[in-house]
């Protein structure tokens, strides 16, 4: 993809977003869910989609929420649903829409203290925190969420997100329930969904608030050594990206006594502050130096500095010697450090999914602990997190979360704000910032280069990919290297990775198919160098290619 001429530069006045239009198309378009473009669609990441374009509209949102009540009473799930939403434009009228119905099913709705103030945002893994932290109390009236956010994409979506009660993303057998029913109840015209007016349900008993941001910040010692941050004296750039974690640096700051400079502070869900991404819209990519680059400018002024996307369930990392890091890196480098500066039990796992770096895998075996390796989602680490059978879970799109120092567990969802006060600790503890650490480690163990590419493909074409197997692959070599594995299974959990990876001693590469776009992916990553790795790509591109022809298109 070329990048934009004017990305990393701020926004223009023809990039803005009318909010005002935004809404009223909330409340007034309705969807066709006979048209896939306007179904109801769960992703990893849950249902996202535009008003404008009639797929994020009040009646996606009252469906979906009827669908999870019906399956709350279906799996006999009594305890209390935590809700909360991040700062873009549709996340407040869909939070309100999500109420009216979830209090109209008798659910025991928990929002933050503030939420109904124009503020009371609420980042992912705070949600994921508040139903670990039941459950482990109340076995028997068991707790879930729900996440108004799209994550970090443009500020003209919306989004919803379904946490059942292990805390972590529904697994893809309780989205499709979800997907379906809701689907059927639109396309009735909506007469299974039970509503209250919204001011009604305001009033009722069923709505409790609570002050989510205390009972987080307050046991993050479990998790981060934040007494050694607070004695090195770390100096920490915050840029919140305008996100749902915001108001919770301060209260960090302020309890453990550490030194946060928080660089931005606007909260606009027309997100007109962002500099603009590779393809010239504004998103909040913690992990792209185009969206980034208002904070990499400031690399100079902190020990360390981070970024959350806005609903802070990813991390960008800024070092003053390396500017922002590559997701994988910092995946790489996470995971040395807690492995050699944590008593967890051995037999912990390190997860990564297929399309991580290959240098977390060389990670592992010099630290002596099991690897495994998972399709792409973070759902495939939930039930490893849960039971703490994975010390660590990461995925190469910036999303990680791991175990408690105690080794029980933190979150079963991605979690930005750990991820980023751990770079802090690791330069109170180690004296290096993170990149610094990472050439240590790429010294030794090799130095990756890795890229993504994307092409398009038709429907059928992502149908051969998807089903591709190691007989549909004939070559025997991949850049010069003999190929020494085929996957069409994770090794880690033998689930179907929806694609293939080909592995050589010296690089790989993996091709799956989007789930949402007319377009296939190639992963791909060398330990030799930028040539090498553009040399697997295009041989890649040509296996690809072959399987297609193969299959007569």
């Amino acid at each position: 993809m070329s990048i934009h001429p004017f990305a990393g530069k701020p926004v223009r006045p023809e990039d803005r977003i009318n909010i005002g239009q935004l809404v009223s198309d909330y409340f007034l378009k309705s969807p066709d869910v006979s048209l896939a473009a306007e179904k109801v669609t769960f992703g990893t990441s849950g249902h996202r989609g535009s008003s404008t374009k009639k797929s994020f509209n009040e009646q996606h949102i009252v469906a979906i929420c009827q669908a999870i009540a019906e399956y709350r009473q279906q799996q006999s799930i009594t305890g209390p649903l935590f809700i909360g939403k991040d700062t873009h434009a549709l996340s407040e009228p869909a939070f309100a829409s999500a109420i009216s119905v979830l209090i109209a099913n008798d659910i025991n709705v928990v929002v933050q203290a503030d939420a109904f103030s124009g503020k009371g945002f609420t980042p992912t893994p705070v949600i994921s925190r508040l139903i670990i932290s039941h459950n482990n109390s109340e076995s028997d009236n068991l707790a879930d969420g729900i996440v108004i956010t799209p994550s970090h994409n443009p500020p003209s979506d919306g989004g919803i997100k379904y946490n059942p009660p292990h805390g972590g993303p529904a697994e893809g057998e309780i989205t499709k329930q979800i997907e379906t029913r809701a689907n059927e109840i639109i396309a009735a015209n909506l007469t299974a969904v039970k509503r209250v007016d919204y001011q009604q349900a305001l009033q009722s008993s069923l709505l409790a608030k609570q002050d989510f941001i205390t009972h987080y910040v307050s046991q993050l010692e479990q998790v981060i050594d934040m007494q050694a941050i607070a004695k090195a004296g770390v100096s920490i750039g915050v840029d919140p990206l305008g996100g749902s974690g915001i108001d919770y640096w301060p209260v960090i700051a302020k309890q453990y006594g550490l030194n946060v400079t928080l660089v931005n502070e606007v909260v606009d869900g027309s997100f007109a502050f962002m500099p603009l991404d590779k393809d010239g819209k504004i998103r909040m990519d913690c992990s792209s130096k185009y969206a980034m680059a208002g904070l990499i400018a400031m690399k100079d002024d902190f020990d360390i500095s981070v970024g959350n996307d806005p609903d802070f369930d990813r991390h960008g990392i800024v070092t003053p010697s390396g500017g922002l890091m590559n997701p994988n890196h910092y995946l790489a480098v996470a995971i040395h450090y807690l492995m050699t500066h944590r008593n967890w039990p051995d037999s912990c796992k390190i997860g990564k999914t297929l399309v991580s770096s290959s240098l977390i895998d060389r990670v592992a075996a010099q630290v002596s602990r099991p690897l495994s390796e998972v399709p792409v989602g973070f759902k495939w680490f939930v039930d490893g997190l849960a039971d703490s059978s994975y010390a660590f879970g990461g995925e190469e799109s910036a999303g990680a979360s791991f175990l408690s120092r105690d080794a029980s567990t933190w979150t079963t969802d991605k979690d930005g704000f750990i991820l980023a006060l751990l770079a802090a600790e690791i330069i109170a503890v180690t004296g290096k910032d993170p990149y610094q650490y990472y050439l240590e480690l790429a010294k030794e163990l090799g130095k990756p280069c890795y890229g993504r590419v994307e092409a398009v493909a038709s429907f059928a074409q992502k149908q051969v990919l998807t089903a591709l197997s190691e007989d549909d692959v004939s070559a025997t070599t991949l850049a010069g290297d003999e190929i020494t594995e085929i996957l069409s299974h994770a090794a880690g959990n033998n689930a179907a990775i929806g694609g293939v990876k080909v592995v050589t001693a010296n690089g790989w590469f993996a091709a799956r198919p989007s789930g949402t776009e007319e377009i296939y992916k190639i992963y791909a990553e060398s330990f030799i160098d930028e040539a090498h790795l553009q040399t697997i790509i295009s041989e890649a591109q040509v296996i690809v290619s072959a399987a297609f022809t193969k299959a007569g298109l």
